[in-house]
């Protein structure tokens, strides 16, 4: 137990089964010692006796017996009746210290026999003198390990009587173990809140794996039931928890600032009254002898209320063993605020992080990044420049899942390892994916120009002058803002450092509504007796360009998929590349058959020029969509082949 940080907020009650127990043990050692100062006594004054044989009592109470040899086997005879040996000042130190262990704990809990045994302890310790270390004349020894006789004190009678002290407080204080916990001197209407907190523990206690924490104590304490438990090993992170008859007080403490105002978050659907963040000093507890402290009052409506909350607050503990770390790492590839993020969502859905840190949390990522993306995302570079930030996010929770469902179904690390790889390709390929959905809205717009101009040539004599007039500008801004997607996408694609095939699909776009912006704008001054022998191919052509745009971005969203292994979107990309094809030589032949007609035809050069100039625009839109679709063809086929 962390008794200096529950000493140091006050919550000494948790401590009494703890400080007994250390009284008993300073009991067990002072008396080993007192034994070894004896035996030295005797190898001074008769080398040629028996040698150390206290080695199993002193291996029982924790002393190093090698040690304690050494000082007995080196005991000599020195200016007569005073002895030397190897760490006997140590060894004298030490016995006077676990007296005073005794006597601090017999205090706790009986104030009376503590303060009289600290009295006596105060008469009996001798004052500092300059003699020499490690040397004690043999009647000090007889001193300290003598009983007392004809009434008068002693420290060996001292440690008796501190010893008998100790086991009366032991017997009150008689330990059980409820739902794993160490409980001492509960009442009957007790257990079920300890039962409701260790069910909550034990629920989540397996994401820490080998991580040692997570003990807890619990006992009663006048009219309050306390529970403590020590989370992990950092000197100052604790929750002492107090249960009262209408509300539930948790104490928490940290050494770090972003993992209490996690713990804080863990509650947000409970009805607790959080007190504002005390930074508090404690010399030796946290960085710079600062921590941070937190309480928390949960007013207990009912007994089921209460017991929901304290199943809460078990299970929540877990998740903050080695939070710090997991954040740390997290860091390295997004934002702050997203890698608390990433740390919530973990504990929320019970998968946690320490798998992920099990696993080699910055170089689990690493190695992903390493085989399946090497020249996508840099050495250093952060996930959230690549996949975006909800995609790193994401990419990051499913990797704190694939880690945990590794470890606790005890599957094949190099499975997980595998799994992740694949987990980010698929993120790699959703920022693809959505780059080519700009594509997409890129053909819209060029369906939308082919479709007026289709309209403008099928109806030029009943369309009014100022209709045709507002084609070309209609045409424009949807030009104007094709381009503003155009440069949105290649803002995109330099971001996420994506593949540089996306980009020449929206060139090829770009110069397709390039040209059916001019087709527009030539069709919106065609004569309205424009003869009919022209019309007909004009209007082929125009239908084509529709067709081609409408097939560019079929083809595209077929090719989305690709990568997921649909058969049926393979084979749709690849044949609405082949309807591009077959447009484009279809409107070669026609825009051949508007030249022939112009060119052989008697019409005047204005009807002549608007002919050919148009079909030139809508042929040379389909040129574009064409090339399109080689690009596109050959993306699907490197998606199949990966």
């Amino acid at each position: 137990m962390k008794s200096d940080i529950i000493a140091k907020i006050g919550q000494t009650d948790i401590l009494l089964p703890s400080l007994i127990a250390d009284g008993l043990r300073a009991n067990n050692q002072v008396k080993a010692r007192l034994s070894v100062l004896q035996a030295a006594a005797r190898h001074a004054r008769g080398p040629d006796g028996p040698r150390f044989d206290l080695a199993a009592e002193c291996r029982a109470v924790d002393l190093d017996p090698v040690r304690m040899e050494t000082l007995v086997n080196g005991a000599t005879l020195v200016a007569g009746d005073r002895i030397a040996a190897p760490g006997l000042a140590a060894t004298v130190a030490a016995i006077w210290s676990d007296v005073a262990t005794m006597a601090h704990a017999v205090e706790s809990g009986a104030p009376d026999q503590g303060r009289s045994a600290r009295a006596r302890l105060a008469t009996l310790e001798p004052r500092a003198s300059p003699e020499p270390a490690d040397t004690l004349d043999l009647a000090q020894v007889a001193q300290l390990t003598r009983i007392g006789e004809g009434g008068g004190d002693s420290l060996h009678r001292l440690v008796m009587d501190l010893h008998k002290d100790l086991n009366r407080l032991a017997a009150a204080q008689a330990e059980e173990v409820v739902a794993g916990a160490h409980a001492y001197g509960l009442h009957a209407e007790d257990r079920r809140a300890v039962e409701a907190f260790m069910r909550g523990l034990e629920s989540t206690a397996r994401l820490k794996f080998d991580h040692p924490g997570l003990a807890t104590t619990a006992m009663r304490s006048g009219s309050r039931l306390i529970i403590q438990n020590d989370i992990g090993e950092t000197d100052a992170h604790v929750v002492v928890i107090g249960i009262d008859a209408d509300a539930v007080t948790v104490t928490y403490t940290d050494v770090h600032l972003a993992r209490t105002r996690f713990f804080v978050n863990l509650f947000r659907d409970f009805a607790v009254e959080w007190s504002g963040l005390d930074r508090k000093s404690a010399e030796g507890l946290g960085d710079d002898g600062v921590f941070y402290l937190v309480t928390g009052r949960h007013p207990a409506a009912d007994l089921p209320a209460r017991d929901r909350f304290l199943t809460a607050l078990g299970a929540a503990l877990v998740f903050l063993i080695d939070w710090n770390k997991a954040r740390k790492v997290l860091r390295t590839f997004v934002p702050k605020s997203d890698a608390v993020t990433v740390l919530e969502w973990a504990a929320q859905h019970r998968v946690g992080h320490r798998a992920f840190l099990e696993l080699g949390g910055s170089e689990l990522v690493a190695a992903a990044v390493h085989h399946a993306a090497p020249s996508r995302i840099g050495f250093g570079d952060r996930l959230d420049d690549t996949l975006g930030r909800a995609g790193a996010v994401d990419f990051l929770k499913a990797v704190l899942r694939i880690s945990a469902e590794a470890l606790l179904r005890g599957g094949s690390v190099r499975l997980a390892r595998d799994r992740i790889e694949a987990e980010l390709v698929r993120h790699l390929q959703r920022v693809d994916g959505a780059l080519l959905e700009i594509v997409i809205r890129q053909a819209g717009i060029a369906r939308d120009i082919a479709a007026a101009v289709e309209q403008a040539i099928r109806e030029p004599r009943t369309e009014p002058v100022r209709d045709r007039t507002a084609l070309a500008v209609r045409a424009r801004r949807m030009e104007e803002k094709a381009d503003q997607i155009a440069v949105e996408a290649r803002n995109e694609i330099e971001r996420f450092d994506a593949n540089r095939g996306i980009e020449l699909l929206v060139d090829r776009m770009e110069d397709a509504i390039d040209e059916l912006e001019q087709a527009a704008f030539i069709a919106s001054l065609l004569p309205g007796d424009l003869a009919p022998e022209l019309l007909a191919p004009l209007s082929a052509l125009s239908a084509g360009a529709v067709s081609a745009t409408e097939a560019a971005a079929s083809g595209v969203a077929a090719a989305i998929d690709v990568s997921a292994g649909h058969q049926v979107d393979c084979e749709d990309s690849l044949a609405a590349v082949g309807r591009l094809i077959r447009v484009e030589h279809e409107a070669d032949d026609a825009e051949r058959a508007v030249t022939a007609i112009a060119l052989r035809g008697a019409f005047d050069l204005r009807a002549s020029l608007s002919a050919l100039e148009l079909a030139r625009a809508l042929e040379r839109s389909t040129d574009r969509l064409a090339s399109f679709g080689h690009l596109l063809r050959a993306r699907v086929l490197v998606e199949l082949a990966n």
